[in-house]
């Protein structure tokens, strides 16, 4: 089997990326290990950046987004029960963000991939890639019971965190970068109304907790809670009373529900500094995972896909290797930017030292000064949006 591009991962970097080839006349084939059903129901992300939905309604691909999706105008942020808003579009000349759940995404994507006539092998597990240091690279996988290798140009390893492609860089050709915090989230879906049109994140002293939502009938909210804790000790009703004394302001308030979906996510930074090896690049949470607390997980692995698209297409129809030798250096300009506000929006609103400490009042100095400078709440605005490519030109 030959083709292009070889991309291992069918998460939204990799069909993003497949789709976006295809419209530049690049052939690709994906390998993902998982089945279709486990890919299309996972329940993850769900804030789109602006530049994420501009990129999906270019190719194409945004027909369902645009009627479900829901676009978000601002967000609230509360600091011992005070809540302020921060304006999107006001601060950031009509940028906002979408609510569309990382599963949706993953639907649109492969129907639309498949239906042109794209080849995806779900349940194949890529076992080795080879000779990414030559111009003939190969992905070797299993799928249904047979060995078989895929012959391409380049790879791109979209594979997540746990993937072959970060394995398969040579040792020495990359620094690692982590940090651990010493606090999760115990997240829920609960199928009640969203309690707010907007998301709100809030400080309390008895931790943080976020209100969003999946839809108009499906709520997502979280709660900050012990690295060792375990879904057992959280009962329904716990949850609900948990995340009505931390969101709680005067005159508002939580709508409650049926929860049929809890997890305990653990909140890490991580990535590496060099996102490419010969013919092998890296794209999306194999490089790179920042705390949920910025929105900015799925949307780098897009913005890093763009990156990748414009080096191939580069390659392919100039000849030049240019920015694909750049890629890693260009990637990464955003990549900093966004661990630098995902750290930023995670120490703000976590319960870390004791309420009333020094850092306690270094998160309220923060949090004063964003109700009282339009320049710094501007500068939360324009991260959270995202900031437009030729901003890091």
């Amino acid at each position: 089997m030959k083709t292009q591009v070889g991309i291992v991962g069918a998460g939204p970097a990799g069909l993003t990326l497949a789709n976006w080839l295809r419209k530049q006349g690049i052939s690709s084939v994906i390998i993902e290990h998982r089945s279709r059903e486990y890919s299309e129901s996972r329940v993850r992300a769900g804030l789109l950046e602006q530049n994420t939905v501009d990129i999906l309604n270019n190719l194409g691909l945004a027909d369902r987004l645009k009627k479900e999706g829901k676009e978000h105008h601002g967000v609230h942020l509360s600091f011992d029960g005070e809540r302020i808003r921060v304006p999107f579009g006001e601060l950031t000349n009509g940028r906002n963000i979408t609510i569309y759940g990382q599963q949706e995404v993953a639907k649109d994507l492969t129907d639309a991939w498949l239906a042109g006539g794209g080849q995806l092998f779900f349940e194949a597990t890529a076992t080795k890639i080879a000779d990414f240091d030559t111009d003939h690279p190969s992905i070797h996988f299993e799928y249904e019971g047979e060995a078989a290798v895929l012959e391409c140009d380049f790879v791109a390893a979209c594979d997540g965190f746990h993937g072959l492609g970060r394995k398969t860089m040579p040792k020495g050709s990359y620094n690692e970068f982590t940090v651990t915090y010493p606090f999760s989230w115990l997240g829920i879906l609960a199928n009640v109304a969203p309690s707010s049109d907007e998301l709100i994140y809030a400080y309390h002293e008895r931790g943080f907790a976020l209100s969003s939502s999946r839809s108009e009938k499906v709520s997502r909210l979280y709660v900050q809670c012990e690295n060792d804790d375990t879904v057992a000790n959280w009962s329904d009703e716990r949850i609900w009373d948990e995340l009505s004394i931390r969101l709680a302001t005067p005159g508002w308030e939580l709508k409650r529900g049926p929860i049929f979906e809890k997890s305990i996510t653990p909140m890490r930074s991580y990535f590496i500094d060099n996102m490419q090896c010969g013919r092998l690049f890296l794209a999306g949470d194999a490089a790179h995972i920042v705390p949920p607390t910025g929105g900015k997980g799925l949307n780098l692995a897009v913005a890093d896909v763009k990156h990748l698209v414009d080096g191939l297409t580069e390659f392919y129809k100039k000849g030049s290797t240019a920015a694909l030798d750049s890629y890693s250096e260009t990637a990464l300009k955003r990549i900093w930017r966004a661990q630098d506000f995902s750290n930023f929006m995670t120490t703000l609103f976590h319960k870390q030292d004791e309420h009333g400490s020094f850092g306690y009042q270094l998160q309220k100095a923060k949090f004063d000064y964003i109700k009282r400078s339009k320049s710094y709440a501007t500068t939360i605005a324009e991260n959270y949006v995202g900031l437009p490519f030729e901003a890091f030109e």
